[in-house]
């Protein structure tokens, strides 16, 4: 999982963010009826599998690596981990009857005859850590390497390989633009898939929760193919009585004309139908996080189901996610305006199947007194204090809401402001803090700062 920030896209965003007034009415009480929230003091790192153990610096490919990281870990104050269990190749960190099963990459192997996996939770478990395995859901192919399932398999690559459109507005497959292979979230048999993946993780391992990473579609360009444009006329059929759909000019009758900006192609002249497109695109990652929330509790009713997402609301449409509550409706919200939400939007909320939820807070500026231009503001999504607000207004606390920080890929002027926004994170979020990732904390390779981070994580979780 990498989560990398651009600095100019801040920029660009600050002047087009939803934002209100201190002086405007407070936002409505919790959806979960609390109306002082009591955040807990939750530590999870993430473990990134390709970084951590195949990458130059990594150190997890060795049993005595492992436990040295996980009892620094442990003495600076983490009590949890996101194990990486399935990659953007497709393929497991476990042996699966799904998949093909990944020990050696980029010449590095795990120790033979180490159940990777496995050997994580022990070692955790006897730290008293929580564990929770992560898998990346909708993408089947690593486009750097051009390795994994969608470059295995052409059958399986020609029908199930997300289109996107280029600026030109042909449509084209993903891999052809050099992205990851991420594939169609509204096919059947990719949905079934990923639910047979995550049922097997389920029985193989004793996990206290399994987390959904990149279970979204890969932009506002996708998806495009063949498949979604028949699932989307069926949907305007059922939900809007429109007869006319199947008539539609596909796809400028969604998006007529693109453009380009920072290597991302966005709509430049919308269609008629852009809007309930994007109502569509939600509606089919949320019916599939009800079948995956089914899936984890009918092997382990106990086990805990949650999600990554950036905590960037005002622009995560583009990728086909409401991670909102039901019970929020940005169409109708007089204190936040989305120029993209449409009457019923708040539908296709996925909070609600949650038993907690991970919000990239990747931003360099903390609170919203720091920037001149967000002092009079209470939700701006660009900062830290005003993401996690803004997170547990439109989540309405249905669930524990852990923010996170990344340490490798942010520009940060001193590990002092990385303590700062971990001490902040755990003061304010409702759940607790994510880290991401270990590999940053270890391997100074892997961070701006070119430093070990471990006394910025120590200062930052000293109560």
């Amino acid at each position: 999982m990498k989560r990398t920030i651009s600095a100019l896209l801040a920029i660009i965003m600050i002047s087009a963010v939803a934002c209100k007034k201190n002086s405007d009415p407070a936002p409505p009480a919790p959806g979960g009826g609390d109306t002082v929230i009591t955040p807990k003091r939750d530590v999870i790192a993430w473990v990134d599998a390709r970084s951590n153990v195949f990458g130059t610096y990594g150190r997890l490919n060795d049993t005595a690596n492992i436990k040295t990281v996980l009892d620094t870990l442990q003495q600076v104050g983490v009590n949890g981990l996101v194990i990486d269990v399935k990659g953007s190749s497709g393929y497991t960190m476990y042996p699966s009857a799904y998949t093909k099963q990944v020990t050696t990459q980029d010449g590095k192997s795990i120790t033979a005859g180490v159940d990777y996996v496995g050997y994580m939770i022990q070692e955790a478990r006897k730290r008293n850590f929580k564990v929770y395995a992560s898998i990346v859901t909708f993408v089947e192919g690593d486009g750097a390497r051009n390795s994994g399932t969608v470059f295995d398999d052409a059958n399986f690559r020609s029908k199930f390989e997300s289109i996107v459109c280029d600026v030109n507005g042909n449509r084209v497959p993903i891999t052809s633009t050099g992205r990851n292979a991420f594939v169609n979230p509204a096919q059947p048999e990719i949905q079934t898939r990923a639910l047979n993946i995550i049922k097997e993780i389920c029985t193989k391992y004793t996990f206290d929760g399994l987390i959904l990473d990149y279970c979204r579609y890969t932009d506002i360009d996708a998806d495009f193919s063949d498949f979604s444009k028949a699932e989307f006329i069926k949907y305007l059929e059922a939900n809007y009585q429109d007869n006319d759909a199947k008539n539609m000019k596909f796809p400028q009758d969604i998006v007529a004309t693109w453009r380009t900006n920072a290597g991302q192609t966005l709509p430049n002249t919308l269609g008629k139908y852009y809007k309930k497109w994007l109502m569509y695109r939600c509606h089919t990652i949320q019916q599939f996080f009800i079948k995956a929330r089914q899936a984890v509790k009918s092997v382990k009713p106990d086990m805990k189901f949650g999600t990554y997402v950036g905590a960037w609301y005002t622009t995560y449409y583009q990728v086909g996610v409401n991670w909102a509550s039901k019970d929020y409706d940005p169409f109708n919200d007089q204190e936040l305006r989305f120029d993209w939400a449409y009457p019923k939007y708040g539908e296709t909320g996925y909070a609600e199947n949650l038993d907690l939820l991970m919000t990239g807070n990747y931003f360099t500026q903390l609170k919203l007194a720091d920037n001149p231009a967000t002092a009079g503001l209470k939700y701006h999504w660009w900062s830290v204090e005003g993401s996690l607000i803004g997170g547990m207004y439109i989540t309405r606390n249905k669930m524990p809401l852990y923010g996170s920080i990344d340490m490798g890929n942010v520009d940060w002027a001193s590990q002092a402001d990385i303590s700062k926004t971990i001490q902040y994170i755990l003061g304010k979020a409702s759940g607790g803090v994510m880290l991401f990732d270990v590999v940053h904390i270890y391997a100074p390779q892997y961070n701006r700062l070119k430093q070990p981070l471990w006394e910025a994580v120590r200062n930052g979780l000293k109560k």
